[in-house]
């Protein structure tokens, strides 16, 4: 079974990609022994992906995969989109993050929001990006106990509960990770996996 580093020390993230891929054996950056903080310093999720998966692939030499990912409200100006992580404080704590979001929009009657993720896959040397965008709305106070980030917050186009909600299973079918996780899986499977 080909092996695939997952550029991340985000727990819930893995556990929700381990989920979607089942030919492929994944390691963690603790797997192969990673423990540096990679800066995500540009404003685009294309090239903080990039940056992951290069340094990542740079220190273990083997195929490796990263997504960059974040919530974007135009109302906001799409902030905190590439910010997302930080966008509460340096500390990084869903908490501060959500509780941030909720008094920028507070008064706000346009509560329209986008999860945004980029994978970038290094593959033999290779660079592949894929993009999935999941639209919906943020409330106006956190919902749920299940998912990470903003997902107490965000509600899906479709659904009446937020990501948190949701079951993993259900969110994993339209989130947007899922959708991009899903061009990366058909993308190996038709292309690169033997």
């Amino acid at each position: 079974m080909k092996q695939l580093v997952v550029a991340s020390n985000n727990r819930g993230k893995i556990a929700e990609i381990s989920a979607m891929v089942q030919n492929l054996s994944l390691l963690s950056l603790a797997d192969i022994g990673f423990t540096e903080d990679i800066p995500e310093p540009f404003d685009s999720f294309e090239e903080n992906a990039l940056t992951k998966a290069s340094t990542v692939q740079q220190f273990y030499g083997g195929n490796v995969f990263s997504d960059d990912s974040g919530i974007c409200v135009p109302s906001l100006g799409g902030a905190p989109g590439v910010h997302s992580a930080y966008y509460g404080g340096l500390t990084r704590t869903d908490q501060k993050n959500n509780e941030k979001l909720l008094q920028m929009l507070s008064g706000l009657e346009d509560r329209r929001a986008f999860y945004k993720a980029v994978i970038c896959l290094i593959w033999e040397d290779q660079t592949y990006f894929f993009e999935g965008i999941c639209h919906g709305r943020i409330l106006e106070q956190p919902e749920g106990e299940g998912g990470f980030g903003y997902d107490p917050l965000f509600v899906p186009d479709g659904y009446e509960q937020t990501f948190a909600s949701l079951s993993p299973e259900i969110k994993n079918s339209i989130s947007h990770r899922g959708q991009a996780i899903r061009q990366m899986v058909n993308f190996l499977n038709s292309n690169l996996v033997a």
